[in-house]
């Protein structure tokens, strides 16, 4: 397969090669990211016009990207989020998108329940408290017997759901497409968001960032949660308002917050930063080892059966191979 194909995701095949050597097993001319960061579009831009195939992360794939790319037939996404991926300028140009939903699902989950102990339980100050050599006593909120309301009930959001029942939780959970089948096997309440907001002691925001879902998490919805309330957020930045938070923070609006995902990557906001009541770790819900290999072993997989012009079960944009002639993926 006289193909090339650029890596971009510095956690692919980190701990174990074999997602690497499925892809050199097929014989592709394989270009790493030599950046230890997401690539930006102009760093994109310097690659792609050689490039048969791409395997990502967050790194932008966008029109200026894509049309400077004219041998692209695949866009393998190493991950389940597909928003930095244009997609319909992909579709109109031929090329497949593919994705890995369910790879990182049981370790984002747990990462989230992780962040409402450290948030709640006040675990990250206690610790800084002791390195600096003093020992306080932190009152934290308990999660045991309180209500979890979850944003989004999709593979990731179930999974934080059933994490609660461990915690004897009520769970309540908003989205747009309920599942009331699903709802009622896990005892699990669909309510409006604003009732979520207004009932739950731990919110978990866990949908995808679309033009509908960005800034759901304002002024106004921080306003409604309770004062001892914390929301936790390992979906995508641009849920949660950024600036809202900080203000519903500073004036005890809210108990705490737990961030994994932000606006901009790197998190630069200062005024953020700066909160005491806010957990913040740099995107890392989905990397736990397990993950990282189902989630490589599933990207590259799909690259590949597109090169060899079969159709994955995972594809974004099927329409693509409703244009192409009967055995054609390209």
């Amino acid at each position: 397969m006289n193909c090339q194909v650029l890596i971009t995701p510095r956690s692919f095949a980190m701990w174990d090669r074999e997602p690497l050597q499925l892809l050199e097993k097929s014989a592709l001319k394989i270009v790493h990211n030599p950046h230890q960061k997401p690539l930006t579009e102009d760093e994109m831009l310097d690659f792609v016009p050689e490039m048969d195939a791409l395997l990502v992360g967050i790194d932008p794939v966008s029109t200026k990207v894509l049309h400077a790319a004219p041998r692209l037939k695949v866009i393998s996404k190493y991950g389940s989020g597909l928003d930095n991926i244009d997609l319909a300028t992909a579709t109109e140009k031929g090329i497949v998108v593919t994705y890995t939903p369910g790879a990182n699902s049981e370790a984002v989950a747990d990462f989230s329940i992780g962040l409402m102990l450290a948030c709640g339980r006040l675990i990250v100050e206690a610790h800084n408290s002791v390195r600096a050599g003093r020992w306080e006593r932190f009152l934290g909120v308990d999660l045991y017997k309180k209500t979890l309301g979850v944003i989004g009930t999709g593979r990731i959001g179930r999974a934080v759901a059933r994490r609660a029942r461990g915690f004897d939780m009520k769970v309540l959970a908003y989205t747009r497409t309920p599942d009331l089948a699903w709802a009622e096997h896990s005892g699990v309440n669909y309510v409006d968001l604003d009732t979520l907001l207004e009932q739950s002691d731990f919110v978990s925001v866990n949908i995808a960032l679309t033009e509908q879902t960005r800034g759901l998490i304002d002024a106004e919805k921080l306003k409604i949660m309770k004062p001892t309330a914390v929301i936790v957020n390992t979906a995508r930045g641009g849920i949660v308002e950024e600036e809202a938070l900080a203000d519903a923070l500073e004036q005890g609006l809210i108990f705490g917050a737990a961030l994994d995902v932000y606006t901009e990557e790197p998190l630069r906001s200062k005024r953020l930063l700066a909160q005491e009541r806010l957990v913040t770790t740099p995107h890392i819900s989905a990397y736990s080892r397990g993950a990282l290999l189902e989630m490589g072993m599933m990207a590259a997989g799909n690259l590949i059966r597109v090169l060899n012009k079969e159709k994955p079960d995972h594809v974004a944009n099927p329409e693509v191979y409703d244009k192409l002639k009967e055995g054609e993926t390209s």
